[in-house]
């Protein structure tokens, strides 16, 4: 009865059920409350987030296959924004997966949450509103995975990002190995030493809180962790290209299976042409 669903008509999931977002009330996922969802006319459906991890409201924005079957689970595939807020300098994530149809090609639910302050995927140490990675895995994937046919597990969670989200999305999974399955970053500072550039000061608060999510340092200290299978995608640059080749050659060195790609040079943008070629490879099996 509820296989082959139109979920492009419809709101949000609810154990073969799925009911309009105005005749349900807002929930409580622990430290949060989650609207329900409104659909957009991109059919893009967002979610308003009010969290004590967060200064102001965000927003949790997901796009489902056209197309989804009752009886199935999906991977989810969260990607990451560089900016705070609805910032889109440089582009809007989705808009690009939507562009591609990647969320029909992979048959795969993709997320696009916001946070109130530039986004580095970190926990500030004195400041309470600021608590990026709490936010992420403590609102955000458990709403997802309640409202949403998602496989919740490892296996079914990827991380997706360039820039500051290509170091967020390899420090979520570094940090939590047993939670994420695949990251991929794309012209990605990762080999940062201080948090001295790109607004990573006010996120980070100290150089010691910064070591616990400096990529470099979880990637030998977790490189036993990582399994035999290649879990990280590093693939193309713009303006990061030596700071990839570093922590490559380091990746080598320590043992740890990933996969590389070492180019082409592409616009720091997420329409500059990576999305597409970094699905591929971090869908690959």
């Amino acid at each position: 009865m509820c296989s082959g669903v139109n979920w492009a008509a419809l709101i949000l999931w609810g154990a073969c059920g799925v009911v309009e977002g105005s005749q349900r009330a807002s929930q409580d996922e622990g430290p949060a409350t989650v609207s329900p969802a409104r659909r957009g006319p991109d059919g893009v459906l967002v979610h308003t987030v009010r969290s004590e991890y967060q200064s102001g409201q965000t927003k949790v924005r997901v796009l489902l296959p056209d197309r989804v079957q009752a009886a199935r689970r999906y991977p989810v595939v969260y990607v990451l924004p560089v900016e705070a807020g609805d910032g889109q300098q440089y582009g809007v994530g989705l808009d690009v997966v939507r562009k591609h149809d990647l969320h029909n090609r992979y048959s795969a639910i993709f997320v696009a949450p916001t946070f109130s302050d530039l986004p580095w995927y970190a926990d500030h140490p004195t400041n309470p509103t600021i608590r990026q990675e709490s936010y992420v895995l403590k609102v955000v994937l458990p709403a997802i995975e309640k409202e949403y046919p998602a496989i919740a597990g490892r296996d079914g969670r990827w991380l997706l990002g360039f820039s500051k989200s290509g170091w967020g999305a390899w420090s979520l999974l570094l940090r939590h190995p047993d939670v994420f399955g695949r990251a991929v970053a794309w012209d990605a500072p990762l080999a940062e030493t201080a948090p001295k550039k790109y607004g990573m000061g006010p996120i980070f608060g100290t150089q010691a809180n910064f070591e616990q999510y400096r990529v470099e340092t979880l990637l030998r200290t977790q490189a036993a962790h990582l399994g035999e299978k290649p879990r990280l995608v590093l693939m193309g640059y713009g303006n990061f290209r030596q700071q990839h080749v570093r922590v490559h050659e380091e990746m080598f060195q320590w043992g740890i299976p990933h996969i590389y790609r070492d180019g082409p040079a592409r616009k720091h943008h997420w329409d500059g042409g990576w999305v597409p070629e970094a699905m591929e490879l971090l869908a690959a099996r």
